[in-house]
């Protein structure tokens, strides 16, 4: 949605949803949306193992097949070769910047810090921002789980086609090239 149409359906006197534009009640959650998540089957683009979509992220986090996938794509666009794969950051496994434990997709630190970590004040470097080019790996957050909350809604990967230095008109146009291609 652009943003004077999504503001228009979340004015104070009577929010709508922006698709059927019924009332939003306040804390509301999209049991419908939530149920065909959990219900809907598809296939890795990597490995072609077949599971819901509520288990799709996590998958493609330590799916190989599917990160070379990912990285062929990012080849087509990119103007120079790759370097070694193993120059770049990881950007999908994170750790926990409050105690020893790795591993964790950002989805998964996020609810591991929410459960075990929130009432923990000490200023930590986020890791999720860390891995990122614009990321500064020595910033402490004055409020982690503030920020972890507000900036990692949502995952990169859903919107940006992992070469996060590669031109953007090139990504673009990849992009609809293999939706095109995968329909």
């Amino acid at each position: 949605f652009c943003t004077p149409c999504l503001q228009e359906c979340l004015k104070p006197k009577k929010p709508v949803c922006g698709v059927c534009r019924s009332t939003l009640l306040p804390g509301s959650r999209a049991l419908d949306l939530e149920k065909q998540i959990e219900t809907t089957e598809t296939a890795c683009h990597g490995c072609n193992k077949k599971m819901y979509l509520s288990k799709m992220r996590s998958h493609v986090a330590s799916c190989s097949k599917y990160q070379n996938y990912i990285m062929e794509g990012v080849k087509a666009v990119t103007k120079e070769p790759l370097h070694n794969s193993r120059n770049f950051p990881n950007r999908f496994t994170f750790p926990c910047p409050y105690c020893s434990e790795r591993n964790f997709d950002q989805e998964g630190l996020v609810e591991h810090c929410k459960t075990l970590h929130s009432m923990d004040a000490k200023q930590v470097v986020c890791p999720i921002c860390a891995s990122m080019p614009w990321g500064d790996p020595n910033y402490r957050s004055a409020n982690f789980m503030e920020h972890l909350q507000r900036r990692h809604r949502f995952s990169y990967d859903t919107f940006v086609v992992c070469d996060y230095d590669a031109d953007e008109d090139d990504m673009m146009a990849q992009v609809l090239m293999r939706s095109l291609r995968d329909k």
